[in-house]
């Protein structure tokens, strides 16, 4: 099962008068991503490296930022896959301290720059949305309502038509349930559309 974080975590390690200042943080796309780096170059101007790792809708990206290839970026990022993380951004800002690592002590010092941060991190588990839409009468409208509501569903839309429209997510593993619990109380008069989302 994946996991994303319930809130960004920190670290930060000398190594060899180097200083590393790592982040794991939850995000919903690679713009927010984008975003957030940006953000720490303009925050760090002295730093030497801004190096970040991402899993997120499905899709990963590295970057190592200037330090040689494969010794920053894709090592945060297999720690990233380790843990099972999605909707993550890892960073680690770099302060160049004049003592060169030498590429097994870079990819060190960029994991477990990762790793301590993810120490203290609150995992959550992520859970898959499922989207509904149903068409009911008009006189089922209010205990459709209240089952919406009774199940913690998110209301995105309701349309007035020959029908009332109704769209709306709640965790897959509800669906079901809640299908059946409408069905019996609309006595075979709703009308279901099912898609599923991440």
């Amino acid at each position: 099962m994946p996991f994303t974080l319930a809130a960004p975590q920190h670290s930060e390690l000398l190594v060899k008068k180097s200083r590393f200042i790592g982040c794991v943080q939850p995000v919903a796309d690679r713009a927010a991503a984008q975003a957030v780096v940006d953000a720490l170059r303009s925050a760090h101007p002295g730093a030497t490296h801004v190096c970040w790792a991402l899993m997120a809708g499905g899709q990963s990206a590295a970057n190592d930022d200037g330090e040689p290839g494969g010794t920053a970026g894709r090592p945060m990022l297999e720690v990233l896959r380790h843990h099972e993380l999605e909707g993550v951004l890892a960073t680690v800002v770099r302060y160049f301290g004049g003592i060169k690592l030498g590429a097994g002590g870079l990819v060190r010092a960029y994991t477990d720059s990762i790793a301590q941060a993810l120490a203290g991190a609150v995992l959550v588990p992520l859970v898959r949305q499922c989207g509904l839409q149903c068409a009911v009468p008009y006189a089922l409208e209010g205990a459709l309502r209240r089952e919406i509501a009774a199940a913690g569903a998110t209301l995105v839309e309701v349309r007035h038509d020959s029908m009332v429209h109704f769209s709306l997510t709640l965790p897959e593993p509800q669906a079901a349930g809640f299908i059946a619990r409408v069905d019996d109380a609309a006595q075979g008069r709703a009308v279901w559309q099912r898609a599923i989302t991440p």
